[in-house]
């Protein structure tokens, strides 16, 4: 087989496998369902291509997904090059989410953490920042979790070893639990 056949067959692989976190899912999509109707936000973070997911999460919320409906309080933490740098130059780069987190973030607000790995250590201290001020908390991530598993309040795991095929997974996640989100909170548009 070509490496064309063989990508699209690891990816549709990838993604068949995700019917296996259907009560995952909707644990999620409550999650976020009850952050939003109580008037909480929602915040997200990542590292690279991770960092562009969690971007693309918040803006799905924030402007829409795929209907026009009223925006969703979503916030991306990847987005502010100077925060970034400054705290990573003036502190470390491990703070640079649990620092904003702990700044803009309210009890009863959700943090969306990304990681592909689940080794970020700046995500991880971002949970930590999150369960102190009462934040609700999803992780999206790949292979076995890493160290991240079992440390936000849901987790979508794509049990995968493939970057790309995990931030392709994260994609469909995102895209499904967005859907589902603004079905709940409008109804049928």
């Amino acid at each position: 087989m070509s490496r064309f056949s063989n990508t699209i067959d690891a990816s549709v692989s990838t993604i068949e496998s995700l019917r296996g976190l259907e009560t995952q899912f909707d644990s999620a999509s409550v999650l976020l369902i009850e952050t939003l109707q109580a008037g909480g936000k929602v915040m997200a973070c990542g590292n690279g291509g991770s960092a562009a997911d969690s971007a693309h999460f918040m803006t799905e919320l924030l402007c829409r997904l795929d209907v026009e409906r009223p925006p969703l309080a979503g916030i991306a933490l990847t987005n502010d090059g100077s925060f970034l740098t400054a705290v990573g130059n003036d502190y470390s780069f491990d703070e640079i989410f649990a620092r904003q987190v702990s700044g803009l973030g309210r009890r009863g607000d959700a943090l969306v953490g990304l990681s592909t790995s689940g080794n970020s250590t700046n995500v991880l201290r971002a949970f930590e920042v999150a369960k102190q001020g009462g934040l609700k908390t999803l992780a999206l991530l790949g292979r076995d979790g890493g160290s991240l598993a079992g440390v936000a309040d849901v987790e979508l795991i794509v049990p995968v070893e493939s970057t790309a095929r995990i931030q392709e997974a994260h994609q469909v996640l995102i895209h499904l639990i967005c859907a589902e989100v603004q079905g709940v909170i409008f109804g049928p548009l």
